[in-house]
């Protein structure tokens, strides 16, 4: 049994998404290899940062603004001093704060410094003394605050005075920007060091950074913008990445217009292999999710009494029934010729559901997503999972904690390291769900989804998405199907907050499923 060949790998625009270290080489080679000076990379990041900021929070109109600029001593601090500048040649009025000692900084914060001071600026300095009453006072009556305290160097606790520094600008009621991450954001695992400030805006440089793309350093960095600091994107070959952000067309590279002659056979057929008794919503999303997916024909193959249940509710979706007395016989008649599989939402964790999921997973030589219950099943055993051929596993934290021996806050303390264990153990594709999903393959691959939706988080997304993968399992390898997946699911759920006034909550799992038909054709412009 198996599917159809499935095209071979498609190259995509994704843009880079770079670690600590990485974009510390990336700065290196510029300056050694590029010839760039690091006073021109630092001048660069300023200008486009200020642009955000002028744009994003002061509403294109810079003149008259007070923006008070918390700088570090360090390069952030000085890519801060410039912010300070150009917006004083737009016409804000910028308040510098130095936290630390000025005549201490880097030899580029320094010469910013001077060229602040140079065109009339002044500096306040910010010591360990200040109290929590002097720090707000010298922070406040802002319109914005600017975060330039720490940069992606930033690898230890912010603690002592300093983090009541951050304390105070959390405290603001003015809207926080953050210069190239919110200062106690670790870069590379996204969890705060101490203390983060929460930004609402986030300008950061050359390439997005790996802890920008986690759900809490979403939750801190706000809206993030890429600012290009004039370095030829080529670059980055020198240093290596460490995953990519996938972008809008890299729908329509995996969403070929389809030829006229197309019918419901060429665009494959998807079996769902779930639900339960009491369980039948589950199946009926998957399969939605598969159908408005792209795929042709689906079929939810269940238990019987299911199956009974679930006929009065589908219209497009077909039913096959799992015969108990002859599940081995009657799972591979319901597979064969089959294009892609679904198994696991609503299937239950008894020893029935254990024997249909080893059963297909040691059968079924097709695209397979396995999620759900069908993960469950293999709690503190993921070695067991290598035995499926073109196996995609689509864990939420939790489930992913289940599968490794470890809690829910351990995997979201280093996303990309959990996936890339769960990649070494499983030999799967796996994609970890939540704010910017990440989607890693055996071969090294590592994907990141651009969308951090809130609406998203609703009963029935996740089966809507294994659906969605199985569907572009069927013309797609298992590693593009999942990120193709991922990312038409997140920009349906983007695409339904636009429809809803910018609506954070309240949408339904099928109307993930129903923004989806769309999405393609607009991702071709």
């Amino acid at each position: 049994m198996g599917a159809r060949g499935v095209q071979s790998t498609i190259i995509c625009a994704m843009r880079p998404v770079l670690s600590r270290v990485q974009m510390r080489a990336f700065d290196a080679q510029a300056i050694d290899r590029c010839r760039v000076p690091a006073l021109v990379l630092m001048e660069n990041a300023g200008r486009g940062a200020t642009d955000i900021l002028v744009r994003e929070l002061l509403g294109d109109r810079a003149a008259g603004a007070r923006v008070v600029i918390v700088c570090g001593t360090g390069n952030n601090g000085g890519d801060g001093l410039v912010v300070a500048r150009h917006l004083l040649v737009r016409g804000a009025q910028p308040v510098v704060l130095v936290a630390g000692d000025v005549g201490r900084g880097s030899p580029d914060a320094r010469a910013n410094l001077d060229a602040w001071l140079g065109v009339g600026g002044e500096v306040r300095s910010l010591g360990p003394g200040a109290t929590s009453q002097a720090l707000a006072h010298a922070m406040g009556g802002g319109d914005v605050v600017v975060d330039a305290l720490f940069g992606t160097g930033l690898d230890r606790p912010i603690e002592g005075w300093l983090g009541d520094v951050v304390r105070a600008m959390n405290a603001l009621p003015a809207p926080r920007f953050a210069v190239d991450v919110p200062s106690g954001l670790d870069a590379d695992a996204g969890v705060a060091l101490g203390v983060a400030v929460k930004a609402r805006v986030t300008a950061t440089f050359a390439y997005p950074k790996l802890g920008l793309l986690t759900p809490n350093g979403a939750n801190l960095a706000g809206r993030l913008h890429v600012v290009d600091i004039g370095v030829p994107p080529s670059l980055v070959v020198h240093v290596g990445e460490s995953a990519r952000l996938l972008e809008a067309s890299d729908l329509a590279a995996w969403t070929e217009r389809r030829a006229p002659s197309a019918h419901k056979t060429s665009a494959g057929h998807v079996v769902v292999v779930a639900g339960s008794r009491g369980k039948i919503g589950a199946p009926q999303l998957v399969a939605r999710g598969a159908m408005r997916g792209g795929a042709g024909l689906a079929t939810i193959a269940t238990w019987a009494d299911a199956a009974t249940a679930i006929e009065s509710h589908v219209l497009e979706a077909m039913t096959a029934r799992i015969d108990a007395a002859s599940l081995s016989a009657s799972l591979d008649a319901i597979l064969t010729g089959k294009d892609a599989v679904a198994i696991g939402p609503g299937l239950g964790l008894d020893d029935g559901a254990r024997a249909v999921v080893e059963h297909v997973l040691s059968s079924y030589a097709g695209p397979m997503v396995i999620d759900a219950d069908a993960l469950t099943l293999f709690a503190g055993r993921p070695g067991a999972l290598a035995a499926g051929k073109n196996a995609i596993l689509t864990p939420h934290p939790g489930e992913l904690a289940r599968l490794l021996g470890k809690t829910a806050s351990a995997i979201e303390a280093d996303r990309f390291g959990a996936v890339r264990d769960a990649v070494g153990i499983t030999k799967a594709v796996v994609v970890l769900k939540g704010a910017h999903t990440i989607v890693a393959s055996p071969d090294g691959r590592v994907a990141v989804s651009p969308v951090a939706c809130p609406a998203l988080a609703t009963a029935g997304s996740g089966d809507v998405l294994g659906g969605v993968i199985a569907a572009m399992a069927c013309g797609l390898p298992p590693f593009e199907a999942a990120c193709a997946g991922v990312l038409a699911h997140g920009l349906a759920g983007e695409a339904w907050s636009r429809a809803h006034g910018g609506a954070d909550r309240g949408m339904l799992a099928s109307e993930i499923a129903d923004m989806l038909p769309s999405l393609p054709s607009e991702a071709r412009g």
